[in-house]
């Protein structure tokens, strides 16, 4: 009972073993799954797989969630209909990698509700398991004190594992394609935000390779996710120079299109900006991460990037990657150049920029972002612009620090 109520549970599955090899994903029957509220505030989650699984469930608090952990299923192909037809007390759910070899379910939660029985029965005769959870409604002193992550929570904030430093004299540059694994982005009709970033992102990698005299560290190279912090850390572990961060958001307030390129503020240079900043934000609480104790982690270089050395740097790289898209067509923004308080942004020591390519809510620019040949040229622009801030850098930084 303690496990239960502190909310967190590992499940080996042990019968499922016995019948059969567990070599394969488990996949998910979405004709025999799904969340319904039942009486006397009770709600359960049923999710019927192809096999058991080892597993664990926790909740966390602000906002209310309920997040499960899998090793591993496939959600491919499950839509969010499947398992929630409609709001109730739970207000949505997203599924998918969470990071090699785990699967992460969330829930969010209209109500604090605590699970009061958790299981996965295998049937012996075909190893196929159904996880059941069952909540109950309790007040918010209730939940706020049974809340809390798996001793091992700072799996999720860390980024996949670095290669080694590099040489002294060399330039490193960070790619970091936005969202990945539970955190799609942005998503329009067949398009999502995290597949077309992980794209351009590759191929960006590839036109600096090309060019020489570049090392290139991706926070990501597969579907994955990778939380703020994580890429954070990932850029200065490996010492980079730049750390750009690729972006194509929707706006669901106001209107935006055109190629922006963002660097950090407090405060949001406009009113879509702040938006966009406080979904990203969110993007890590979406994907059922723990941030109690990472605001410390990244408290102490907070604005920091304003120290003399650093935003000129940034601002100059800023301008030659807004110079480099414009000179090869674009679409640009009518203002290129904004501000806002990205936390991905948040190195004090390294020029960081987040480029929004364009934007899926707009038209114009989805159709340009799923045209291969339009990729293809502001890929060449964006290496451009990295490679001559590189050379304009490399004269001028001796003068920033006089």
């Amino acid at each position: 009972m303690r496990a239960l109520f502190s909310a967190i549970l590992i499940w080996l599955a042990a019968s499922a073993a016995q019948a059969q090899d567990l070599s394969g994903l488990a996949r998910i029957d979405p004709a025999a799954s799904g969340i319904e509220d039942g009486w006397f505030g009770r709600t359960t989650l049923t999710l019927s797989l192809s096999q058991g699984v080892p597993f664990r469930v926790f909740t966390l608090d602000n906002p209310a969630r309920l997040v499960a952990d899998f090793r591993e299923v496939d959600f491919e192909g499950i839509v969010r209909s499947d398992l929630l037809a409609e709001a109730g007390r739970v207000a949505d759910v997203r599924f998918g990698v969470f990071k090699p070899g785990w699967s992460r379910l969330v829930l969010d939660l209209n109500a604090p509700m605590l699970p009061t029985s958790i299981g996965m029965p295998v049937d012996q005769s075909n190893g196929r398991a159904t996880l059941n959870i069952t909540l109950k409604a309790v007040d918010a002193d209730a939940f706020s004190a049974k809340a809390r992550a798996p001793d091992d929570a700072g799996w999720g904030v860390q980024a996949a594992a670095a290669p080694a430093p590099a040489a002294p004299d060399s330039f490193v540059v960070v790619i970091d394609p936005g969202h990945g694994g539970i955190d799609p982005g942005a998503v329009r009709e067949s398009t999502s935000e995290k597949e077309l970033m992980l794209s351009i992102g590759r191929d960006l990698r590839d036109a600096l390779r090309r060019a020489g005299g570049v090392e290139v560290v991706m926070t990501r190279d597969e579907d994955v996710f990778v939380s703020l912090p994580g890429r954070v850390a990932l850029a200065h572990q490996v010492g980079a120079d730049a750390f750009v961060s690729l972006h194509a958001d929707a706006l669901s307030q106001g209107q935006a299109r055109g190629a922006t390129v963002y660097t950090l503020s407090d405060e949001a240079s406009d009113a879509a900006s702040a938006q966009l900043a406080a979904q990203h934000d969110r993007s890590d609480i979406l994907a059922g991460i723990d941030l109690s104790g990472a605001d410390d982690e990244v408290a102490t270089v907070l604005m920091e990037i304003a120290r003399t050395e650093t935003m000129p740097r940034t601002d100059t790289l800023a301008t030659a990657l807004i110079n480099a898209m414009r000179a090869a067509g674009g679409p640009m923004n009518k203002r290129p150049r904004r501000e806002a308080g990205f936390s991905v942004l948040k190195s004090a020591d390294i020029p960081s920029v987040l480029v929004e390519v364009g934007f899926l809510s707009d038209a114009r620019d989805l159709a340009n972002l799923r045209d291969p040949v339009w990729r293809a040229v502001m890929v060449e622009a964006l290496a451009g612009g990295i490679l001559a801030w590189r050379d304009t850098d490399a004269a001028t930084r001796p003068l920033i620090r006089q």
